[in-house]
Parts: structure tokens; C-alpha cells; sequence
């Protein structure tokens, strides 16, 4: 099914957001209500995003989207077995091993390009960099609409010079890793508002707004600000149909600050501050996804135990206006607060 950003009846988009909280349900709901939903590919095998993909065409006939992590470079061996040391006592503390060693990960990143062309779905977006210009022409003689996601103005040039078809402008507002193309780039801090024009300033494609929209007005400014549609994360986090832990639900109204942290995966990320980002935080290196599987045991163990102070919250700057429901109340809803506040 063909897709036009533009002709989205709510120009809503549901984030991708890997490590459990997109789920079919959600991407379906979301579409079902006239916007765009999208699954996480990242940290899944093939095989288990392509039965996702099944799940969502069983739940709903409207377009929806899938994204992929780029394969990122190995980091430095000597800096991720600093941190492991670093790390140690805290997993001794808690009856958690820790991995000596990291194999080479690419994300299944083969499997599933071929999966695509195989059986295409009508959206594919990108994080952490972008395909090869030959991956992205053949994904778009199958049919598949292409977004490359791009933090700066340089990342723009590059993903029209790749073949995107339209971009997701992610300002430093927005929750979980930011997509920067190079693991060691430090992220940009211009606000979303002044980084969607910016961005236009150097291309035509059409372009998403994603960072920190969580409420009508929000949306509405993105829109005003050359966005054809918003992208939206943490905003569904509490939504009925998302996988978000019942901890992270809590988390998201009851703590009050996020920070930009490698502590968790070696990637920037926005989270919830708590007592791991204000610990580790400073000594993580730019290795990933080498971190991600590092602290993976510690992560894990600390949802076990519920306890908030040690797991990776992710979360942007408009978290505690997050609010539970079902998932397409939540997009009429703002929505309707959007174009109230003069789309």
C-alpha cells in the first residue's frame, strides 16, 4: 500500500521504540486511528520481527512502519573492559555476571533486508545511520517508503543523498537513544524547533518532528514549524496496548528530571535520571552496542527486583504528561488539542 505522509488522516506517527514497549497492538491501534504505527526491529532476531510483522497485518489493513537499527562498529576493547571492571562490584552485589566477552553483533541487519524485500512492508525507517545506497534502491523498487531519522543538518544531506524519501528531524527533547549516524558524536542541543528549520534549510524531503510532544500545543508548534507529521514516544509509553514494564509506567510520573547518558548501552540516550545514570554515567564509553549487552545482566536483574533506581528508563523531557488509555483515544485526543491550538 503506497504511503504519503501528508495524506495521513492524523498526522501522528508511533515511535519505535525497541526493547519491548512497541508491540503489534500499539502499532495497530495507532494506525487504526488514522495515524502511522510503527514496530522496533532493534534487539530482535529476524525471525521474531517478521512474526511481529504477521501480528499487525492479522490486527489491521492499514499501512504501518518497521525500523531497523544501522549496525554500528565495535568499540574500543580496552574501554568496555574498563567499565566491566567498574561495573563488577555492582553486579557482585547483586548475584549478576557479568560477560567477559562481546561477540560481534550486527542486529540480524542481512536477515532482515532480505526479509523485507521478500515480503516488503509499506514503511521502513532507519536509526543510527542509514542503508547502503544499493539497499535503499532495491527496498524502494519492492515499495517501501524510506526514513532515514537525522539529528543535524549534515545527517539530512546525507540520508537525501542515500535515497530517503522523508526524514524524522530528532531533536535532543526526545526520549530513549538518539540517532545520531556515529556512535562517538556528541548530540547536537539545538531545540526541535530551531532544528526543523534548520534541517529544511538544506533539503526538500518531507520532513517528522520527534522530541519531547506531549501535548496539543506541542504538535501543533512542531507542524507550524515545517513538520508534515510528529512522531510520538513517550507519550504512548502508558498507552493499554504498549509492552512498557509496570515499573517504567510508575517511573514516568513519579520521578521528576532525565539526563543524556551512555551508561546503559554506550550510545547517548535520554532516561530518567536515577542512582545508575548518576553513578556509571560518567565513566561509559562510546561502545555500542557492546555497553547494551554489558550492562544487559544488571538491567535485567534490576527489573526483576522492580527497582527503578538501577534500570534504563527511557524517557523524554514531556514524560509526566504521559497518560494511560487506549492507544487511539490517546492520538484523537491530541489531536483534537493540536488543531484547538491553531494547526
Amino acid at each position: 500500500m503506497a504511503v504519503r505522509l501528508d495524506e495521513l488522516l492524523v498526522p501522528v506517527i508511533a515511535a519505535p521504540m525497541a526493547g519491548g514497549p512497541s508491540t503489534p497492538e500499539l502499532a495497530a491501534a495507532v494506525s487504526g486511528a488514522g495515524g502511522l504505527g510503527f514496530l522496533a526491529a532493534g534487539y530482535r532476531s529476524a525471525e521474531d520481527t517478521f512474526a511481529q510483522v504477521r501480528r499487525v497485518r492479522e490486527l489491521t489493513d492499514r499501512p504501518f512502519g518497521l525500523n531497523l537499527f544501522v549496525p554500528a562498529e565495535p568499540g574500543d576493547p580496552a574501554a568496555v573492559a574498563a567499565y566491566r571492571e567498574r561495573l563488577r562490584p555492582e553486579a557482585e552485589k547483586h548475584g549478576v555476571t557479568l560477560p567477559e566477552a562481546i561477540a560481534p553483533d550486527r542486529d540480524d541487519w542481512d536477515a532482515k533486508i532480505a526479509g523485507l524485500l521478500a515480503g516488503p512492508v509499506p514503511v521502513v525507517s532507519y536509526t543510527f545511520g542509514l542503508p547502503s545506497a544499493e539497499e535503499a534502491r532495491a527496498l524502494r523498487a519492492a515499495g517501501t517508503f524510506q526514513v532515514g531519522t537525522v539529528t543535524t543538518p549534515e545527517e539530512a544531506r546525507r540520508a537525501e543523498a542515500v535515497g530517503m524519501d522523508a526524514l524524522c528531524v530528532q531533536g535532543p527533547e526526545a526520549g530513549g537513544h538518539r540517532g545520531t549516524h556515529r556512535t562517538a558524536d556528541r548530540p547536537g542541543e539545538l531545540p526541535l524547533l530551531e532544528l526543523l528549520p534548520a534541517v529544511r534549510a538544506v533539503t526538500g524531503l518531507p520532513l517528522i518532528a520527534a522530541g519531547g510532544l506531549s501535548d496539543g500545543a506541542a504538535v501543533a508548534a512542531a507542524l507550524r514549524a515545517g513538520a508534515v507529521a510528529v512522531q510520538l514516544g513517550t507519550a504512548l509509553l502508558r498507552a493499554d496496548e504498549a509492552g512498557t514494564t509496570p515499573a517504567h509506567r510508575a517511573a514516568l510520573t513519579g520521578f521528576e528530571a532525565t539526563t543524556v547518558t551512555r551508561a546503559f548501552t554506550g550510545r547517548p540516550a535520554r532516561a530518567l535520571r536515577n542512582d545508575f545514570t548518576d553513578r556509571f554515567g560518567p565513566y561509559a564509553p562510546a561502545a555500542y552496542p557492546d555497553v547494551h549487552y554489558l550492562t544487559q545482566p544488571l538491567r535485567a536483574a534490576a527489573a526483576r527486583r522492580g527497582d527503578a533506581q538501577a534500570m534504563h528508563l527511557w524517557a523524554g523531557t514531556g514524560h509526566r504528561a504521559a497518560r494511560g488509555g487506549p492507544a487511539a483515544e490517546l492520538v484523537t485526543e491530541l489531536w483534537k488539542d493540536a488543531r484547538a491550538a491553531g494547526v
